[in-house]
């Protein structure tokens, strides 16, 4: 039963990885229309943890350069009539997004796996 609560704990690190990684990109297409908002970055790291898993590490900030955007009636359009924009970009984003929902999808059937063995497990002990 131990292997069982091992996989399932490892299972619910990635599930939880994976949504916090949906979080940040929602957030990031959410914002990508705002001014100098950099597009946020999570990645992955083995959780210390003796079980194992995943978990997210520190969010970070893109660091490429800001969109120019011409828009002169824009409040915070310099002399030229430019602005800087954010650095997201959709199409990555929902990339990101598909694929993130996709780990999470995966992870949850390992887990739902796990759980009908142990229970049909528990089935044959009561035998």
């Amino acid at each position: 039963m131990a292997d069982f609560s091992t996989t399932l704990s490892i299972a619910a690190s990635g599930m939880q990885a994976q949504a916090n990684r949906v979080r940040y990109t929602s957030e990031n297409i959410a914002n990508a229309d705002t001014p100098g908002y950099h597009r946020k970055l999570v990645s992955f790291r083995a959780a210390v943890a003796t079980e194992g898993g995943v978990e997210t590490s520190r969010v970070r900030l893109d660091q490429s350069p800001l969109a120019d955007v011409h828009d002169p009636a824009h409040p915070l359009a310099n002399d030229q009539g430019n602005y800087q924009g954010s650095n997201v970009d959709l199409l990555i984003e929902i990339a990101d997004a598909r694929e993130a929902n996709r780990s999470y999808e995966a992870n949850l059937k390992v887990f739902d796996q796990v759980r009908q063995m142990s229970s049909s497990l528990l089935d044959l002990l009561r035998r």
